[in-house]
């Protein structure tokens, strides 16, 4: 069987990777530019082409002709999708004879769309996963193949989450592949009407609204934090990053929402009177200490 995958990021590599291992045949692999300015935190899937010895191209807009051409060109039994950045054009998807597949990091019908971790994180879920459908015209809307749940425990980032998809999805694609290739994958029914659907996040959605309450902005510290680009609060001009922090739960304060200084430690004061213990308070490059940050509360 021969399979053109379009690939990026940690689940990129993984899935290339089982694909390899299975015995697969892939002729093209294609993936995405580096954007300018992201921090690079992932596996680079041309990184792993390259060491895979597979052709490989780097493409953002699906829709170019010259890769209809490529793909065409490489007469794909199947189409795999493994965190492309883009919705695959369905002429795409009808050249493969075989099917079309996308490993998506939820549990769908839930979190359609993108973003699905940081928004479980955000939503408060304690469990989230791996789902590997069938792609159709429709966003992550196709018939379920397969698909392992991990758990949300409630000091989780959004990076350690990530890190647990990565492996549920190598899992679930290791235990589909057999089935794919013999042309006898499952198919079970995503009804959409027991899901949800999420858009792209913006660095600007990270900022802090201290009058929410307590584990609603620490859902957001969570589902935000480095290497993603982190809840942040504006101070006196500056722009503060809260990198890492944890929820001090079972104690409320009558102080005013914000951030504030509580003995030598940042602290973040919400609008339940909870209290967010900050670990780690970033300005650029440079980390805030309460020495720090006392006279920019003052200015």
């Amino acid at each position: 069987m021969k399979a053109v995958v379009f690939a990026y990021s940690n689940v990129g590599d993984r899935c290339l990777r089982v694909l390899h291992a299975g015995g697969v045949q892939v002729p093209l692999v294609v993936t995405h530019h580096d954007q300018p300015g992201e921090t690079i935190w992932f596996q680079r899937v041309a990184d792993t082409a390259a060491e895979l010895q597979l052709p490989f191209i780097r493409v953002d807009d699906p829709n170019e002709p010259a890769l209809a051409a490529r793909v065409a060109a490489a007469k794909p039994d199947l189409i795999f999708s493994f965190y492309y950045r883009a919705m695959i054009p369905a002429p795409l998807l009808a050249s493969a004879r075989a099917g079309a597949f996308n490993m998506h990091g939820s549990l769908l019908p839930l979190y359609r769309g993108r973003a699905p971790v940081n928004w479980a994180i955000l939503d408060g879920a304690t469990q989230t996963g791996a789902t590997l459908h069938e792609m159709v015209a429709k966003p992550d809307a196709g018939a379920i193949v397969d698909q392992s749940a991990v758990p949300i425990l409630p000091d989780d980032t959004a990076a350690q989450v990530s890190d647990k998809v990565t492996v549920a999805a190598e899992q679930v694609l290791w235990r589909s592949l057999p089935a794919i290739v013999a042309g006898q994958a499952p198919r079970r029914f995503n009804d959409l009407s027991k899901g949800s659907y999420f858009g792209a996040r913006k660095p600007e959605d990270g900022r802090i609204d201290w009058s929410q309450p307590a584990q609603q902005v620490y859902n957001l510290v969570r589902a935000v934090a480095p290497p993603f680009p982190g809840a942040f609060t504006d101070i006196g001009g500056s722009r503060l990053v809260v990198a890492k922090a944890r929820l001090r739960r079972g104690t409320t304060t009558t102080w005013k929402p914000g951030l504030r200084i509580d003995g030598q430690r940042v602290v973040g004061v919400c609008g339940d009177g909870g209290v967010i213990d900050i670990h780690e308070l970033r300005c650029g490059s440079a980390t805030i200490d309460a020495d720090t940050l006392d006279p920019l509360l003052n200015c």
